[in-house]
């Protein structure tokens, strides 16, 4: 149903009536606009023209216009206009006796559900003179199209802030076996280390306990970057192949069976560096810069050996501790299982730590298990804003928009700028209409994991906004986005848009049925309609009450459907 002016005329007797009573100051032709009356944000706004004739607005008379919008027996006053006669003192647009005037007027109200069913009226209060003169009421618009209301925040999903659960964990540990300048041979002093000796404990452990697993074993073998490359390859390989032997004797006595990988790094250029930075030398920066300069290994090592105040630093501290072969294990610690989570969150969730807990809320679709699960979470893990994130989006999904609102405010005491907890501040304020903050918030929301561009565009639509709004949801197919299209008067768009929607809810129905009032297809509205009530009972009295189908109001058809 297009909305547009409609246009009042004041009857050949009125104003024969209004004549014969001396003060004809009515005005005439009047028009509204839009008619019917539409929502846009949360305010039903009226242009309402007319004029007052040539001649008829005597000079001395006053006359005081109020919009009244009556619905479901109350009514509700907009901001009156005072017009006044030539001759008249009082404050008031002057009307010219003999030339008449223009009528302008603004109306406007803050919307109520009920307003759908209703009237607009202009009311008079006037005089001539000092003689109050009675002017009967005027019937100017009908109804209010909130077509706009069926934009909620509800149909944008809220955004959970995920857990960092992993069912398992890598660890790694190594040890060190160091060699002598130029050789390969395997000393008491290294094998009987203190880390030779913990390391052999964690592969046995790796092998025997049920939640551990050895992931790789393997063994590294370098010479440091000094000397020639030949020389330095073959130290390499030796210092593997007997680190590694070693290793097998070790595991093999502790019946652990593990393939052993190698490696072979004949000039550690990349450890030297690291230990080079890591260190007090007096001129660590020249040779960090030598490094950066010179890729040939025989150049760099030539380089630096020119820095003869320092090399023999480097032989001191550095060099020696690159002739090694590395024993690394790598573990999986395989955490709980979904069954032993779930159970825990039930029964003992104190036994269970910040991310198992979030993890475990995932492993239901009951939303007051959910909830049960955050409650928790936020008694043992306060500090932790996520619990508090989630369990509002438990309250959100109830529609209990206070509690949501307040566990959204707690998340952002703790984390005040994550982009989530702003978006989902966002949501709940735009469901209590709360629009202002809903925009602030979102301003804080780039970067969320949500549907940004789907929230801007229902705060967009929600504020009347509809060309922000089209802008903002692109090529979102959604309710909302289809109310915005349906707004601009984009019913192509709209159809497609609707079809296209994930999860067609009774909205979905709905607003097909609204395209197709709009449209004058009768069985879009019928058949989209029977499919609304259908999936929501409810959307019978709406439907009954939309002025959107009020030319299908006498149809037998709408009737059947909405009775």
């Amino acid at each position: 149903m297009l909305m547009k002016k409609t246009i009042f005329f004041v009857s050949v007797i009125a104003i024969a009536m209004l004549t014969s009573c001396g003060a004809p100051v009515q005005p005439e032709q009047i028009s509204v606009n839009p008619n019917p009356l539409a929502v846009v944000g949360n305010k039903v706004n009226a242009q309402i023209t007319g004029t007052f004739p040539a001649k008829k607005f005597a000079k001395n008379a006053v006359v005081t216009v109020t919009p009244v919008l009556k619905f479901n027996g109350t009514e509700v006053l907009g901001e009156p206009e005072t017009y006044v006669g030539e001759k008249v003192k009082e404050n008031g647009k002057t009307v010219n006796y003999k030339a008449g005037g223009a009528y302008s007027q603004n109306a406007s109200f803050d919307y109520v559900p009920e307003m759908a069913q209703s009237e607009l009226w202009l009311r008079f209060e006037a005089k001539k003179g000092k003689k109050v003169v009675e002017i009967p009421e005027v019937k100017v618009a009908d109804g209010v199209i909130s077509t706009a209301k069926l934009a909620v925040a509800e149909d944008v999903e809220p955004q959970i802030t995920a857990d960092k659960f992993q069912r398992i964990i890598q660890e790694m540990q190594e040890a060190d076996i160091k060699f002598l300048i130029q050789q390969a041979n395997l000393r008491n002093s290294e094998t009987a280390s203190q880390s030779i000796k913990d390391l052999k404990a964690a592969i046995k452990e790796a092998d025997q306990n049920e939640k551990k697993a050895i992931n790789k074993l393997e063994v590294a073998g370098y010479a440091s970057p000094d000397g020639g490359m030949d020389l330095n390859s073959k130290l390499a390989e030796k210092r593997q192949a007997n680190a590694q032997k070693f290793l097998a004797q070790q595991i093999k006595k502790d019946k652990v069976e593990a393939e052993i990988e190698s490696e072979v790094t004949a000039e550690d250029w990349e450890g030297f560096q690291k230990l080079v930075e890591a260190s007090n030398l007096q001129d660590k920066e020249v040779i960090l810069r030598v490094l950066a300069m010179y890729s040939d290994p025989e150049e760099r090592e030539a380089q630096i050996k020119n820095l003869s105040n320092v090399y023999k630093t480097l032989a001191n501290e550095i060099l020696p501790a690159l002739r090694r072969s590395r024993l690394i294990l790598t573990t999986d610690l395989i955490g709980k299982s979904d069954e032993e989570i779930a159970a825990l969150a039930a029964n003992d969730p104190a036994k269970l730590n910040v991310e198992e807990l979030l993890y475990a809320a995932t492993l239901t679709n009951d939303n007051a298990a959910k909830l049960a699960i955050y409650k928790k979470t936020t008694e043992f893990y306060a500090a932790d804003y996520r619990g508090w994130n989630n369990m509002g989006m438990c309250y959100y999904a109830q529609e209990n928009i206070d509690e949501a609102r307040r566990c959204y405010a707690k998340a952002l005491e703790i984390a005040p700028n994550n982009a989530d907890v702003n978006y989902n501040a966002a949501l709940a304020a735009m469901a209590d209409n709360d629009l202002a903050k809903a925009e602030t918030y979102l301003g804080k929301a780039a970067g969320t994991q949500g549907d940004l561009r789907a929230a801007q565009g229902t705060l967009y639509t929600m504020k009347g906004d509809y060309a922000k709004a089209k802008s903002a949801y692109g090529n979102n197919a959604s309710n909302n986005a289809a109310v915005q299209q349906i707004l601009n008067e984009d019913y192509a768009g709209a159809r497609k848009t609707l079809a296209a929607v994930a999860e067609p809810n009774a909205t979905t129905a709905y607003l097909s049925a609204v395209v197709g009032a709009r449209t004058n297809d009768r069985e879009a509205v019928y058949s989209n309609l029977k499919v609304a009530v259908a999936k929501d009972a409810a959307m019978k009295q709406k439907a009954a009450n939309d002025i959107e189908f009020a030319k299908f109001a006498e149809d037998d058809a709408f009737k059947a459907i909405v009775k």
